[in-house]
């Protein structure tokens, strides 16, 4: 398939601190793309130099095969709805709407009309006004609507509640069945977005420690469960991703297990239980499920 982006030895210093560091990615056309990591993991800088809104201290970046970096051609078919997306305060919802085909030359008006209805968005408020849902809702009815052949969403639901959520997840996967584009769309929320998700990147403290399909991803660990000198018995020299325990109790998260060694734990009185795509991502970056939670 053809790599719509495409990133060699990228970095991203501010001073001493490295926000990227020597990232080498390529996100396909055509699927959606989940980049993945702890807040402050270098998700948003990372997609801020792929938009050309930041310069890299190092590495090359292409984005359908040029630089991004004041480039307009690219970026007239690029998208990048941030969670901390500003907008004139003076501006009414309509006034947004209004302006952005100007920048997204495949706007949908009749797909922006409706979502403008399932969202239940004020048209006539000014941005100022809106609650923190609805901004978000602003974001990504421009993101979705806007059908740009890249499109970056970082973070887009932050103040939707539940069905709002969902609503953006049902409309994104219709949408880009209908019209394909590719997507990466950055979140905390995993396991919600999970099954939407073709490929995954994980970053973590500015390196990529996962670039892989996600189906791939999704059978590629397991967690042992049972006494704990059967479960070390068992895990023995295999590559751990996780531990935990109680009392006499363990649990173990390991890299894959194929047919055998499946039937070894059974026969050994072991539980074995799959790994989401969200515990997968906490064990790798190194954190519990709640400190991960928090920290996005």
């Amino acid at each position: 398939m053809t790599a719509v982006v495409r990133t060699r030895g990228l970095s991203r210093h501010y001073g001493d601190v490295t926000a990227v560091d020597d990232v080498s990615i390529e996100f396909e056309q055509n699927r959606i793309h989940g980049l993945l990591g702890r807040n402050g993991a270098g998700k948003t800088t990372l997609m801020s130099l792929l938009t050309g809104q930041e310069f890299a201290s190092a590495g090359t970046i292409e984005v359908f095969g040029q630089s991004p970096v004041e480039n307009a051609d690219v970026l007239s078919h690029v998208s990048f709805i941030r969670e901390s997306q500003r907008y004139p305060e003076d501006f009414q919802v309509r006034h947004v709407l209004a302006t952005a085909p100007r920048f997204l030359p495949h706007w949908d008006q009749e797909f922006a009309d409706r979502l403008v209805e399932e969202f239940r968005l004020p048209v006539k408020r000014r941005i100022k006004k809106l609650s923190r849902g609805q901004l978000s809702a602003v974001g990504v009815i421009v993101g979705l609507a806007g059908r740009a052949p890249l499109t970056f969403f970082d973070e887009p639901y932050l103040g939707l509640d539940a069905v709002a959520r969902q609503l953006f997840y049902d409309r994104l996967l219709e949408d880009y069945s209908e019209h394909p584009r590719t997507i990466v769309l950055s979140t905390h929320l995993i396991d919600e977005v999970a099954n939407l998700l073709e490929h995954v990147v994980v970053i973590d403290d500015g390196r990529i420690i996962v670039d892989e399909d996600a189906e791939t991803l999704r059978g590629s660990a397991t967690t042992v469960v049972g006494p704990r000198t059967a479960v070390d018995a068992f895990v023995g020299t295999r590559e751990v991703l996780g531990r935990e325990g109680i009392g006499g109790l363990a649990s173990v998260t390991v890299a894959g297990l194929d047919a055998d060694e499946r039937r070894d734990a059974a026969a050994a009185g072991l539980e074995l239980a799959p790994v989401s795509l969200q515990q997968l991502v906490v064990r790798l970056t190194g954190t519990s499920e709640k400190e991960f939670e928090k920290s996005a």
